[in-house]
């Protein structure tokens, strides 16, 4: 460990999927002296096991139209986005605000924050994938939005001419087009837009690389360690009380957890309206014998569910299922997976799954993450809510914190993704 590194300020990180690697690995990179402390393992939550898809300029799931998709979802347990019937009084208060968010004037002022925020990441992102050459099944060449209905293929060009003023690269291309580059799309299948700054991986092999590079850099890695309790002295964050009672010290603490982060952070009187959305994947070797296999990552455009080829097998992975915080397979939600892909892709014949899973992102109802300091708290900084951004924000989120952190103001204005817009 070098002198600067032993100097640096040491900062206590709770949560070790993408969000709280990739805090430890900028916060080491720049001589700070991270520890990561995770429940379980590292990488075993959502960024475990999620599409892998890295998409620059993606906009929030606050759209005009998501609230009568939210309210025909409450009828149709196999729609994309599901909300299980139940009474719930947060979830309740969730949907209003959700509610009140579905419009063209909040959905700008979102990316006026997240465009930026994505091109950045996107630029960190490359520049992981060159210093530290992890074997994760990366790829940078983009992916298939394809879609088989003209009103789905219409609403894509609206939202790809939306958010190409933002810098962002799209090219439309005919069903023959689409065959001529993957043979596997069955003839159906009207046309689609490339999405050419969008980057694929195995999302659990390119989280670790971010915690082994943050190791090697310097940081504390202890797992199966339970964060109980924020501590304080004099006022000041300064460390967690795991669950088995011991205290890890440190001059700041920064709750990353998902889902989990609200019982760490009521008592300071900031409650963040989290809702845990699951998703789903099944692994799959795709084509049958004599049959062109999927080359470039998907995403099947009516049914949102993402494709993404990791070497030996395809992940198929998608759904927004606000059902309450646990881990409950839907074997039907599940199944649509494949079920659903069929419809696009030719060879997908029934059989066995490599892996079957669901993991829980953590959402606020603004679509937006929740990134910045707790107000009256000196030194307890909060980074969650990132929803299906996680993956795709990763990086920006722990390079921006680092240089918040360490030199006072982070160089992208994210003010308006402040924790305290919930009080």
């Amino acid at each position: 460990m070098t002198a600067a590194q032993s100097q640096g300020p040491r900062v206590v990180i709770v949560g070790g999927g993408i969000i709280g690697a990739c805090c430890a690995y900028y916060l080491a990179k720049r001589g700070a002296r991270p520890v990561l402390v995770e429940r379980d393992e590292v990488a075993r939550g959502a960024s475990y096991g999620n599409a892998g898809a890295i998409v620059p300029g993606h906009t929030p799931i606050n759209k005009p139209g998501r609230v009568v998709q939210a309210l025909r979802s409450l009828f149709n347990p196999l729609s994309p986005l599901y909300i299980a019937p139940r009474l719930d009084l947060d979830l309740i208060k969730w949907l209003w605000r959700f509610a009140r968010t579905c419009s063209m004037e909040h959905l700008r002022r979102a990316m006026d924050v997240l465009g930026p925020m994505g091109h950045l990441s996107r630029k960190l992102y490359l520049e992981f994938l060159e210093e530290e050459r992890p074997d994760c099944a990366a790829r940078t060449e983009g992916y298939y939005e394809v879609y088989r209905s003209e009103k789905g293929l219409v609403a894509a060009e609206r939202e790809a001419a939306f958010i190409s003023t933002y810098g962002y690269r799209f090219e439309k291309l005919t069903g023959e087009e689409l065959r001529r580059h993957e043979p596997c799309f069955k003839s159906d299948v009207l046309a689609g837009i490339y999405a050419a700054d969008a980057i694929t991986a195995d999302p659990y092999k390119l989280t670790l690389a971010f915690v082994n590079a943050a190791r090697r850099l310097g940081a504390q890695i202890r797992q199966k360690a339970k964060a109980n309790r924020v501590l304080t002295t004099n006022g000041s964050a300064s460390g967690v009380q795991l669950s088995d009672g011991e205290l890890v010290t440190g001059d700041m603490v920064i709750v990353a957890a998902g889902a989990y982060c609200k019982p760490l952070l009521r008592r300071f009187g900031l409650y963040l309206p989290l809702q845990p959305a699951k998703g789903y994947h099944i692994d799959r070797q795709y084509s049958a014998p004599g049959t062109p296999p999927l080359r470039v990552a998907c995403l099947l455009g009516e049914t949102l569910i993402f494709c993404t080829p990791m070497g030996e097998f395809v992940r198929f992975a998608g759904t927004l299922e606000f059902s309450g915080l646990n881990h409950e397979i839907r074997r039907p939600r599940l199944e649509q997976l494949t079920r659903g892909a069929r419809l696009y892709l030719s060879g997908l014949e029934p059989g066995p799954a490599r892996s079957e899973w669901c993991g829980l992102r953590p959402c606020l109802p603004d679509g937006l993450p929740a990134i910045g300091p707790v107000a009256g708290v000196p030194g307890l900084w909060v980074a969650t809510g990132h929803a299906m951004q996680g993956m795709t924000l990763g990086p920006v989120t722990g390079y921006l914190l680092a240089e918040w952190i360490l030199d006072g103001k982070p160089s992208l204005d994210i003010a308006p993704l402040s924790p305290e817009r919930f009080r």
